[in-house]
């Protein structure tokens, strides 16, 4: 339990902090790190000091804070250069991540749209072809939009006929999306263009002519920072210049959590906003487009729970958690379209209801069985009818279909088993792989076992192991941990190329469904956001301590991996149990939980961390955060902080920050590394080449401080 400072032993900690810096400096047995400026700032924070000693590094535009940043990036950089096994390395990532990639076709009418990247393009392809045989034409190339592949697009929607095409594109991984609109027939692209469309929601009119959207506050007309917050939904008809288009919808609470989307039945006459805060919670208000002057109206407004509704024709079906934290379908008329007149037609069942969609007048359901996938057709009053077979315990994701049709794409994956496009005809009751990604690799010799064990507070976590057939349980497996543990995302099997060089060299590769996950319902969730957020990190311990025990691996065989929300995961495990392995990779992480909130798009996640800027969410954050929590003469594994300049979800000042503390305050000899990546961003649209040099950089990290040779 952390004990909260009085403002004399804050003093102190700060005179002993710089102390120990000066001193740990000099050591002779540690890393020689480049030179990192002391300047404290105290902040009282709902009555406590916090002493920050690297207030300075959040300022990513300042000469000094860049010439930081080159520098701990020269020495990262002959850390991984001076690895022997390097060029190998390269070369087996080089010949895994150019191999094709997939994605699942969207059909409108008798139109198919996938994408596809071939070799060593940086980015995928998007392609269209008439009639399910015919010949895949490109439709748009992000390749030709920038001379080094940094430009990408982010988002697309498609006209319910396949005549146009709405898409965002944005530069260096920001996902400052501008929407761009091409006709598919012959290609031309119109003069409507949209700026502030970041994660925009989107929804043709039927005649596409014109579509629903929600776009972000013009910079400058908007307090500095709400820029990112506040997006409105606005009516766009073709060929009008988009500063007049009209306001449909805005939240007036001023509350920047507050997210809004857009959705039309498939005739346009109903047109639906959500209005959610968080991953927990929405309102859904309705309005009838065929009478003059109707207003919105709030048919499920103030409940805690979640609800997802697909506006029919005729019906609207709705997808929700509340009251069954392991979901349920309902109904309601548009007659009597209010709450209290819903009906529930698939109640809640022991497995989770994961997804759930409408194609071909049939509900189709996604079911997590133990974290795995199940796939069930339901007729639109909840009659089951059937379920879908997959190849193996795995992983049913992107489901695509249209609503009046008769075919049901989705793709199939497993750790094992690289993603397939399957296709399911409704018409004669068949299913067919219609694609899998090539893989020039052998993962035959692979076995996937799922196991319980207890955390801390005796909760059982279900994990998957990953291990060559017949591995031996003596301690001298390399064994890579996998976690993240938030925002109702599911962990679940899927073939990753990133982890897949791990495999081929006959290494042990473990995937933990921690709490704050989806996998087993909103209660799931809730057990690991907010107040509860602990048990993420005594799952991840505890899994830890489970691979070790099991003699899988030693502490200094084990390495440990989360990115984003699972940043914070690795930086709250190591501040709170150094000695849990010899390596980790804290990849584009949050870290100063204290401030994170005031940085980016940062407020928009409030409603499942909290902010100190409440007095009693700031005692339970104040007990984790791991900036606050690196503890001097520590003796910290090797780690790897990323991140990335251009990200515009998570500043990379969190990195900067750790690691320059970690490096004053550890009294180990394993490296405290930092990557910056210029002209990145959180991950997406990063080019292939890119990310072949990043992935062959972390193995190298990763095999030298574990003492692994090739």
């Amino acid at each position: 339990m952390t004990r909260l400072l009085t403002f004399k032993s804050a003093i102190l900690f700060a005179a002993l902090l710089m102390f120990g810096l000066i001193t740990l400096a000099c050591a002779g047995d540690r890393p020689a790190y480049p030179p990192t400026r002391v300047q404290i700032v105290t902040d009282t924070v709902q009555g406590v000091p916090i002493a920050d000693p690297y207030r300075w590094l959040e300022d990513g535009n300042s000469p000094e804070v860049e010439k930081w940043t080159q520098d701990q990036y020269d020495f990262y950089r002959k850390y991984v250069d001076d690895y022997p096994g390097k060029q190998q390395i390269h070369d087996e990532m080089t010949k895994i991540l150019s191999s094709q990639t997939i994605s699942t076709p969207s059909v409108r009418r008798d139109k198919y749209f996938f994408e596809r990247r071939s070799g060593t393009q940086n980015q995928p392809v998007l392609y269209v072809k008439t009639g399910w045989n015919g010949t895949p034409e490109v439709l748009i190339d992000p390749n030709t939009l920038s001379t080094d592949g940094t430009r990408a697009m982010d988002w697309s929607y498609i006209s319910d006929d396949g005549s146009m095409i709405a898409y965002g594109t944005s530069d260096s991984g920001s996902e400052r999306s501008i929407l761009h609109i091409k006709k598919v027939a012959d290609k031309s692209i119109l003069a409507d263009t949209i700026p502030y469309t970041k994660w925009t929601s989107l929804t043709w009119l039927p005649k596409a002519d014109g579509f629903y959207y929600t776009r972000l506050p013009v910079p400058g007309t908007v307090p500095k920072g709400d820029e990112n917050y506040f997006g409105k939904v606005y009516l766009h008809m073709l060929g009008a210049k988009w500063e007049a288009d009209p306001l449909v919808f805005q939240d007036t609470t001023g509350d920047r959590t507050i997210e809004l989307g857009v959705s039309t039945s498939p005739d346009g006459r109903w047109l639906m906003i959500s209005r959610g805060s968080g991953w927990s919670q929405n309102d859904v208000y309705l309005k009838d487009r065929s009478k003059p002057n109707s207003e919105f109206i709030p048919i499920v407004k103030g409940r805690p729970a979640i609800f997802s509704v697909v506006p029919l024709n005729d019906r609207m079906l709705i997808y929700t958690n509340d009251n069954a934290p392991r979901y349920r379908v309902l109904t309601a008329s548009y007659d009597k379209p209010m709450f209290a007149d819903w009906k529930e037609i698939i109640p809640q069942q022991k497995d989770n209801m994961d997804n759930f969609l409408v194609v071909a007048n049939h509900i189709v359901v996604g079911w997590l069985h133990n974290a795995c996938s199940k796939l069930e057709l339901f007729t639109l009053d909840g009659k089951s009818v059937k379920e879908i077979p997959t190849p193996m315990l795995g992983t049913v994701r992107s489901y695509n279909g249209e609503w009046d049709g008769h075919e049901l794409f989705f793709q199939f994956t497993s750790y094992t088993y690289p993603p397939a496009n399957m296709r399911y005809d409704f018409t004669n009751d068949s299913l067919t792989v219609t694609e899998q990604q090539k893989v020039d690799l052998d993962l035959s010799n692979l076995q996937i076992s799922q196991v319980w064990y207890k955390s801390k507070d005796s909760t059982p976590i279900s994990m998957f192991i990953v291990a060559p057939k017949g591995v031996k349980l003596d301690g001298t497996n390399p064994t890579y941990l996998d976690g993240y543990g938030g925002f109702n995302i599911s962990t679940t099997p899927a073939y990753n190329r990133r982890i897949a060089l791990w495999l081929a060299h006959g290494f042990v590769y473990a995937d933990v469904n921690l709490r704050g996950g989806g996998e087993y319902g909103e209660s799931w969730h809730q057990d690991g956001m907010l107040a509860k957020k602990q048990n993420v990190f005594d799952d991840f311990i505890a899994a830890a301590d489970y691979l070790v025990k099991s003699n899988y691996c030693t502490r200094d065989k084990l390495v440990l991996y989360g990115g984003s929300n699972g940043g914070l995961l690795i930086g709250a495990v190591l501040t709170q149990r150094p000695d849990l392995c010899g390596t980790a990779i804290c990849d584009v992480p949050l870290l100063d939980m204290i401030r994170y909130q005031k940085f980016g798009v940062a407020s928009i996640w409030i409603p499942e961390y909290g902010t100190a800027d409440d007095s009693t969410q700031f005692k339970y954050i104040y007990k984790y955060s791991p900036y606050q929590h690196v503890t001097k003469g520590a003796a910290y594994p090797a780690i790897l902080f990323r991140a990335s300049e251009s990200d515009g979800r998570v500043d990379p000042l969190h990195a900067r920050k750790m690691a320059a503390l970690m490096q004053a305050s550890t009294s180990s000899d394993r490296p405290i590394l930092l990557r910056i990546e210029a002209k990145a961003g959180h991950g997406q649209g990063k080019p292939i080449a890119k990310v072949i040099d990043e992935v062959t950089e972390q193995w190298c990290f990763v095999f030298k401080s574990m003492g692994i040779k090739l």
